[in-house]
Protein backbone atom coordinates (compact mmCIF):
# COMPACT_ATOMS: atom_id res chain seq x y z
CA UNK A 1 0.00 0.00 0.00
CA UNK A 2 1.17 3.54 -0.68
CA UNK A 3 3.08 5.37 2.04
CA UNK A 4 3.66 8.69 0.25
CA UNK A 5 2.49 10.79 3.21
CA UNK A 6 4.75 9.06 5.73
CA UNK A 7 8.21 10.11 6.78
CA UNK A 8 11.28 8.01 6.11
CA UNK A 9 11.35 7.02 9.79
CA UNK A 10 7.71 5.94 9.67
CA UNK A 11 8.30 3.89 6.53
CA UNK A 12 11.23 2.17 8.22
CA UNK A 13 9.06 1.46 11.27
CA UNK A 14 6.33 0.03 9.04
CA UNK A 15 8.81 -2.31 7.33
CA UNK A 16 10.27 -3.47 10.64
CA UNK A 17 6.86 -4.16 12.19
CA UNK A 18 5.72 -5.97 9.05
CA UNK A 19 8.76 -8.23 9.36
CA UNK A 20 7.88 -8.93 13.00
CA UNK A 21 4.33 -9.76 11.98
CA UNK A 22 5.50 -12.19 9.31
CA UNK A 23 7.70 -13.99 11.83
CA UNK A 24 4.74 -14.58 14.14
CA UNK A 25 1.81 -14.86 11.71
CA UNK A 26 -1.78 -15.93 12.25
CA UNK A 27 -0.97 -18.83 14.58
CA UNK A 28 1.19 -16.68 16.83
CA UNK A 29 1.77 -17.02 20.55
CA UNK A 30 0.18 -13.89 22.03
CA UNK A 31 2.56 -13.59 24.96
CA UNK A 32 5.63 -14.07 22.78
CA UNK A 33 4.51 -11.49 20.23
CA UNK A 34 3.60 -8.96 22.93
CA UNK A 35 6.93 -9.44 24.69
CA UNK A 36 8.98 -9.06 21.51
CA UNK A 37 6.98 -6.05 20.31
CA UNK A 38 7.51 -4.43 23.70
CA UNK A 39 11.23 -5.20 23.79
CA UNK A 40 11.64 -3.68 20.33
CA UNK A 41 9.88 -0.52 21.44
CA UNK A 42 6.81 -0.88 19.24
CA UNK A 43 4.16 -1.01 21.98
CA UNK A 44 5.21 2.28 23.53
CA UNK A 45 6.21 4.14 20.40
CA UNK A 46 3.65 6.86 21.24
CA UNK A 47 4.75 7.40 24.85
CA UNK A 48 7.31 9.98 26.09
CA UNK A 49 10.96 9.04 25.76
CA UNK A 50 11.72 10.07 29.34
CA UNK A 51 9.49 7.20 30.52
CA UNK A 52 10.85 4.59 28.13
CA UNK A 53 8.62 5.31 25.14
CA UNK A 54 9.51 6.11 21.57
CA UNK A 55 8.52 9.76 21.71
CA UNK A 56 6.20 9.42 18.73
CA UNK A 57 2.45 9.67 18.56
CA UNK A 58 -0.72 8.04 17.30
CA UNK A 59 0.64 8.12 13.75
CA UNK A 60 3.35 5.66 14.78
CA UNK A 61 1.26 3.52 17.13
CA UNK A 62 -1.58 3.08 14.64
CA UNK A 63 0.99 2.10 12.03
CA UNK A 64 2.27 -0.66 14.33
CA UNK A 65 -1.20 -2.11 14.91
CA UNK A 66 -2.12 -1.90 11.23
CA UNK A 67 0.95 -3.85 10.14
CA UNK A 68 0.50 -6.52 12.80
CA UNK A 69 -3.13 -6.80 11.69
CA UNK A 70 -2.07 -7.16 8.06
CA UNK A 71 0.12 -10.08 9.19
CA UNK A 72 -2.82 -11.72 10.97
CA UNK A 73 -1.66 -11.05 14.54
CA UNK A 74 -3.11 -7.75 15.83
CA UNK A 75 -2.97 -7.43 19.64
CA UNK A 76 -6.28 -5.93 20.77
CA UNK A 77 -4.70 -4.66 23.99
CA UNK A 78 -2.67 -2.19 21.92
CA UNK A 79 -5.92 -0.27 21.47
CA UNK A 80 -6.38 -0.12 25.23
CA UNK A 81 -3.10 -0.18 27.14
CA UNK A 82 -0.68 2.18 25.35
CA UNK A 83 -3.24 4.08 23.24
CA UNK A 84 -6.00 4.92 25.74
CA UNK A 85 -4.48 4.42 29.17
CA UNK A 86 -0.92 5.38 28.28
CA UNK A 87 -2.07 8.53 26.50
CA UNK A 88 -4.32 9.65 29.36
CA UNK A 89 -1.63 9.09 31.99
CA UNK A 90 1.04 10.77 29.84
CA UNK A 91 -1.16 13.84 29.31
CA UNK A 92 -2.86 14.19 32.68
CA UNK A 93 -1.16 11.95 35.22
CA UNK A 94 0.97 13.15 38.08
CA UNK A 95 4.72 12.71 37.99
CA UNK A 96 4.40 9.74 40.31
CA UNK A 97 1.68 8.12 38.15
CA UNK A 98 3.83 8.54 35.06
CA UNK A 99 6.86 7.00 36.77
CA UNK A 100 4.74 4.15 38.14
CA UNK A 101 2.95 3.16 34.93
CA UNK A 102 4.44 4.51 31.72
CA UNK A 103 7.72 2.53 31.60
CA UNK A 104 5.83 -0.75 31.99
CA UNK A 105 3.13 0.23 29.49
CA UNK A 106 5.86 1.24 27.06
CA UNK A 107 7.81 -2.03 27.14
CA UNK A 108 4.77 -4.26 27.57
CA UNK A 109 5.71 -5.63 30.98
CA UNK A 110 2.59 -3.98 32.42
CA UNK A 111 -0.83 -3.61 30.84
CA UNK A 112 -3.92 -1.63 31.71
CA UNK A 113 -7.54 -2.25 30.71
CA UNK A 114 -10.19 0.44 30.21
CA UNK A 115 -13.70 0.38 31.65
CA UNK A 116 -16.30 2.85 30.39
CA UNK A 117 -19.32 0.93 29.01
CA UNK A 118 -22.17 0.16 31.41
CA UNK A 119 -25.18 -2.18 31.08
CA UNK A 120 -27.75 0.64 31.07
CA UNK A 121 -25.70 3.44 29.52
CA UNK A 122 -24.54 2.03 26.19
CA UNK A 123 -23.28 4.86 24.01
CA UNK A 124 -24.83 7.49 26.28
CA UNK A 125 -21.91 8.42 28.51
CA UNK A 126 -24.16 10.93 30.31
CA UNK A 127 -25.95 7.95 31.89
CA UNK A 128 -22.83 6.52 33.52
CA UNK A 129 -23.78 5.61 37.07
CA UNK A 130 -20.43 4.42 38.43
CA UNK A 131 -19.86 6.92 41.21
CA UNK A 132 -16.80 8.06 43.11
CA UNK A 133 -17.22 9.39 46.62
CA UNK A 134 -14.50 11.20 48.52
CA UNK A 135 -13.45 9.90 51.92
CA UNK A 136 -10.93 11.18 54.41
CA UNK A 137 -8.19 9.04 52.90
CA UNK A 138 -9.19 8.77 49.24
CA UNK A 139 -12.12 7.49 47.21
CA UNK A 140 -14.86 4.85 47.25
CA UNK A 141 -16.15 3.56 43.89
CA UNK A 142 -19.44 1.76 43.23
CA UNK A 143 -20.88 0.64 39.92
CA UNK A 144 -20.79 -1.85 37.05
CA UNK A 145 -19.01 -2.06 33.70
CA UNK A 146 -19.45 -4.44 30.77
CA UNK A 147 -17.42 -5.48 27.73
CA UNK A 148 -14.08 -4.66 29.29
CA UNK A 149 -11.26 -6.36 27.38
CA UNK A 150 -8.38 -8.21 29.00
CA UNK A 151 -9.09 -7.47 32.65
CA UNK A 152 -7.72 -10.86 33.65
CA UNK A 153 -4.32 -10.16 32.08
CA UNK A 154 -4.12 -6.45 32.95
CA UNK A 155 -2.35 -5.17 36.04
CA UNK A 156 -5.03 -2.53 36.50
CA UNK A 157 -8.10 -1.03 34.87
CA UNK A 158 -8.66 2.65 34.13
CA UNK A 159 -12.26 3.13 35.28
CA UNK A 160 -14.49 5.98 34.10
CA UNK A 161 -16.76 7.17 36.89
CA UNK A 162 -18.39 10.41 37.91
CA UNK A 163 -18.31 12.37 41.10
CA UNK A 164 -21.36 11.74 43.21
CA UNK A 165 -22.48 15.36 43.46
CA UNK A 166 -22.88 15.58 39.67
CA UNK A 167 -24.94 12.42 39.43
CA UNK A 168 -28.12 14.19 38.40
CA UNK A 169 -26.50 17.25 36.84
CA UNK A 170 -23.64 18.06 34.51
CA UNK A 171 -21.47 15.14 33.47
CA UNK A 172 -18.19 15.21 35.32
CA UNK A 173 -16.25 12.08 34.36
CA UNK A 174 -13.33 11.08 36.54
CA UNK A 175 -10.70 8.49 35.74
CA UNK A 176 -9.35 6.09 38.36
CA UNK A 177 -6.64 3.44 38.21
CA UNK A 178 -7.99 0.31 39.93
CA UNK A 179 -5.40 -2.48 40.49
CA UNK A 180 -6.65 -5.93 39.50
CA UNK A 181 -6.74 -7.45 43.00
CA UNK A 182 -8.33 -4.49 44.82
CA UNK A 183 -10.96 -5.69 47.34
CA UNK A 184 -14.48 -5.21 46.01
CA UNK A 185 -13.32 -5.20 42.38
CA UNK A 186 -15.01 -8.26 40.88
CA UNK A 187 -15.06 -9.64 37.35
CA UNK A 188 -17.16 -12.16 35.44
CA UNK A 189 -16.19 -13.43 32.01
CA UNK A 190 -18.79 -12.85 29.29
CA UNK A 191 -19.33 -15.86 27.05
CA UNK A 192 -18.66 -14.52 23.54
CA UNK A 193 -19.09 -16.17 20.14
CA UNK A 194 -16.04 -14.15 19.10
CA UNK A 195 -12.96 -16.21 19.84
CA UNK A 196 -10.19 -13.75 20.63
CA UNK A 197 -7.10 -13.91 22.83
CA UNK A 198 -8.43 -11.04 24.92
CA UNK A 199 -11.57 -12.05 26.81
CA UNK A 200 -14.50 -9.78 27.65
CA UNK A 201 -15.62 -9.15 31.22
CA UNK A 202 -18.38 -7.63 33.29
CA UNK A 203 -17.01 -5.75 36.29
CA UNK A 204 -18.59 -4.96 39.62
CA UNK A 205 -17.24 -2.26 41.92
CA UNK A 206 -18.61 -2.79 45.40
CA UNK A 207 -17.26 -0.17 47.82
CA UNK A 208 -13.87 -0.24 46.11
CA UNK A 209 -11.56 1.86 48.29
CA UNK A 210 -8.77 3.69 46.54
CA UNK A 211 -6.05 6.06 47.72
CA UNK A 212 -6.13 9.73 46.80
CA UNK A 213 -3.58 9.25 44.02
CA UNK A 214 -5.74 6.73 42.19
CA UNK A 215 -7.42 9.69 40.49
CA UNK A 216 -5.81 10.51 37.14
CA UNK A 217 -5.86 14.20 36.32
CA UNK A 218 -8.18 16.76 37.84
CA UNK A 219 -11.50 15.95 39.44
CA UNK A 220 -13.29 18.65 37.42
CA UNK A 221 -11.42 18.36 34.10
CA UNK A 222 -14.46 16.59 32.66
CA UNK A 223 -14.70 15.60 29.03
CA UNK A 224 -11.23 16.82 28.06
CA UNK A 225 -9.53 13.95 29.87
CA UNK A 226 -12.07 11.40 28.68
CA UNK A 227 -11.74 12.27 25.01
CA UNK A 228 -7.97 12.37 25.32
CA UNK A 229 -8.36 8.59 25.50
CA UNK A 230 -11.38 8.07 23.26
CA UNK A 231 -9.95 9.77 20.17
CA UNK A 232 -6.86 7.50 20.15
CA UNK A 233 -9.21 4.56 20.70
CA UNK A 234 -11.05 5.39 17.49
CA UNK A 235 -7.82 5.85 15.54
CA UNK A 236 -6.55 2.50 16.77
CA UNK A 237 -9.84 0.77 16.00
CA UNK A 238 -9.48 2.07 12.45
CA UNK A 239 -5.93 0.68 12.34
CA UNK A 240 -7.20 -2.67 13.63
CA UNK A 241 -9.85 -2.76 10.88
CA UNK A 242 -7.56 -1.63 8.06
CA UNK A 243 -4.99 -4.25 9.02
CA UNK A 244 -7.59 -7.00 9.18
CA UNK A 245 -9.00 -5.95 5.82
CA UNK A 246 -5.55 -5.97 4.25
CA UNK A 247 -4.93 -9.47 5.62
CA UNK A 248 -8.18 -10.75 4.10
CA UNK A 249 -7.56 -9.15 0.70
CA UNK A 250 -4.01 -10.52 0.57
CA UNK A 251 -5.29 -14.02 1.23
CA UNK A 252 -7.94 -13.65 -1.49
CA UNK A 253 -5.52 -12.21 -4.04
CA UNK A 254 -3.00 -15.00 -3.49
CA UNK A 255 -5.76 -17.59 -3.91
CA UNK A 256 -7.20 -15.91 -7.01
CA UNK A 257 -3.79 -15.92 -8.69
CA UNK A 258 -3.38 -19.67 -8.22
CA UNK A 259 -6.87 -21.13 -8.30
CA UNK A 260 -7.72 -22.35 -11.80
CA UNK A 261 -11.09 -23.85 -12.72
CA UNK A 262 -11.09 -23.39 -16.49
CA UNK A 263 -8.20 -22.10 -18.62
CA UNK A 264 -7.10 -19.11 -16.55
CA UNK A 265 -6.75 -18.34 -12.83
CA UNK A 266 -10.01 -17.09 -11.37
CA UNK A 267 -8.36 -13.73 -10.66
CA UNK A 268 -8.39 -13.07 -14.41
CA UNK A 269 -12.19 -12.85 -14.33
CA UNK A 270 -13.61 -9.40 -13.65
CA UNK A 271 -16.29 -10.83 -11.36
CA UNK A 272 -13.45 -11.79 -9.01
CA UNK A 273 -10.92 -9.05 -9.78
CA UNK A 274 -13.15 -5.97 -9.65
CA UNK A 275 -14.66 -6.54 -6.19
CA UNK A 276 -11.17 -7.15 -4.78
CA UNK A 277 -9.91 -3.96 -6.42
CA UNK A 278 -12.88 -2.07 -4.98
CA UNK A 279 -12.28 -3.17 -1.38
CA UNK A 280 -8.57 -2.42 -1.75
CA UNK A 281 -9.47 1.15 -2.80
CA UNK A 282 -11.85 1.53 0.14
CA UNK A 283 -9.22 0.30 2.61
CA UNK A 284 -6.73 2.81 1.16
CA UNK A 285 -9.23 5.64 1.57
CA UNK A 286 -9.98 4.61 5.15
CA UNK A 287 -6.28 4.49 5.92
CA UNK A 288 -5.81 8.04 4.65
CA UNK A 289 -8.51 9.32 7.00
CA UNK A 290 -6.91 7.35 9.83
CA UNK A 291 -3.59 9.02 9.09
CA UNK A 292 -5.27 12.42 9.04
CA UNK A 293 -6.89 11.75 12.41
CA UNK A 294 -3.60 10.60 13.91
CA UNK A 295 -1.80 13.68 12.54
CA UNK A 296 -4.41 16.06 13.97
CA UNK A 297 -4.28 14.36 17.35
CA UNK A 298 -0.50 14.43 17.47
CA UNK A 299 -0.60 18.12 16.51
CA UNK A 300 -2.80 18.87 19.53
CA UNK A 301 -6.02 19.53 17.62
CA UNK A 302 -8.42 17.53 19.80
CA UNK A 303 -11.56 18.88 18.13
CA UNK A 304 -10.34 18.24 14.59
CA UNK A 305 -9.01 14.86 15.62
CA UNK A 306 -12.38 13.92 17.10
CA UNK A 307 -14.16 14.48 13.81
CA UNK A 308 -11.50 12.73 11.73
CA UNK A 309 -11.13 9.82 14.17
CA UNK A 310 -14.86 9.12 14.06
CA UNK A 311 -14.87 9.24 10.27
CA UNK A 312 -11.79 7.02 10.08
CA UNK A 313 -13.30 4.45 12.41
CA UNK A 314 -16.53 4.40 10.39
CA UNK A 315 -14.81 4.12 7.02
CA UNK A 316 -12.34 1.47 8.16
CA UNK A 317 -15.03 -0.68 9.75
CA UNK A 318 -17.19 -0.63 6.63
CA UNK A 319 -14.22 -1.36 4.38
CA UNK A 320 -13.05 -4.19 6.62
CA UNK A 321 -16.42 -5.95 6.68
CA UNK A 322 -16.67 -5.72 2.89
CA UNK A 323 -13.08 -6.90 2.44
CA UNK A 324 -13.57 -9.96 4.63
CA UNK A 325 -16.88 -10.81 2.94
CA UNK A 326 -15.33 -10.53 -0.51
CA UNK A 327 -12.29 -12.56 0.50
CA UNK A 328 -14.44 -15.39 1.82
CA UNK A 329 -16.57 -15.26 -1.32
CA UNK A 330 -13.46 -15.41 -3.51
CA UNK A 331 -12.35 -18.65 -1.86
CA UNK A 332 -15.81 -20.18 -1.89
CA UNK A 333 -15.99 -23.21 0.39
CA UNK A 334 -12.32 -22.85 1.20
CA UNK A 335 -13.09 -19.46 2.70
CA UNK A 336 -14.92 -21.22 5.52
CA UNK A 337 -12.14 -23.67 6.36
CA UNK A 338 -9.76 -23.26 9.26
CA UNK A 339 -6.82 -23.75 6.87
CA UNK A 340 -7.21 -20.35 5.23
CA UNK A 341 -8.02 -18.40 8.39
CA UNK A 342 -10.79 -16.21 6.98
CA UNK A 343 -13.97 -17.61 8.50
CA UNK A 344 -13.17 -16.35 12.00
CA UNK A 345 -12.80 -12.85 10.57
CA UNK A 346 -16.49 -12.79 9.60
CA UNK A 347 -17.31 -12.26 13.26
CA UNK A 348 -14.17 -10.32 14.15
CA UNK A 349 -14.63 -7.78 11.35
CA UNK A 350 -17.99 -6.72 12.75
CA UNK A 351 -16.42 -5.66 16.03
CA UNK A 352 -15.15 -2.45 14.45
CA UNK A 353 -18.70 -1.60 13.37
CA UNK A 354 -19.96 -1.97 16.93
CA UNK A 355 -17.12 -0.98 19.23
CA UNK A 356 -16.04 1.28 20.78
CA UNK A 357 -19.00 3.18 19.35
CA UNK A 358 -21.59 2.06 16.81
CA UNK A 359 -21.61 3.33 13.26
CA UNK A 360 -25.00 4.92 13.92
CA UNK A 361 -23.58 7.02 16.74
CA UNK A 362 -20.78 8.13 14.43
CA UNK A 363 -23.36 9.17 11.86
CA UNK A 364 -25.08 11.11 14.64
CA UNK A 365 -21.77 12.80 15.46
CA UNK A 366 -21.13 13.80 11.86
CA UNK A 367 -24.68 14.96 11.23
CA UNK A 368 -24.70 17.09 14.41
CA UNK A 369 -21.15 18.38 14.68
CA UNK A 370 -20.04 18.48 11.06
CA UNK A 371 -23.24 19.20 9.16
CA UNK A 372 -24.98 21.17 11.90
CA UNK A 373 -28.22 19.21 11.68
CA UNK A 374 -30.55 19.16 14.71
CA UNK A 375 -30.34 16.29 17.17
CA UNK A 376 -32.99 13.59 17.29
CA UNK A 377 -32.37 12.94 20.97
Amino acid sequence: MSTVIETEEQRALRAAVAALGRRHGRDHDREALWAEAGKLGYLGVNLPEEYGGGGGGMAELSLVLEELGAAGCPPLMMVVSPAICGTVIARFGTGEQKRRWLPGLADGTRTMAFGITEPDAGSNSHRITTTARRTGSGWVLNGRKVFVSGVDIADATLIVGRTEDTRTGRLGPCLFVVPRDTPGFGRRRIDMELHAHEKQFELTLDDVRLPEDALVGEEDAGLLQLFAGLNPERVMTAAFAVGMGRYAVAKAVAYAKERQVWKAPIGAHQAIAHPLAQVHIELELARLMMQKAAHLYDAGDDIGAGEAANMAKYAAAEACVKAVDQAVHTLGGNGLTREFGLASLITASRVARIAPVSREMILNYVSHHTLGLPKSY
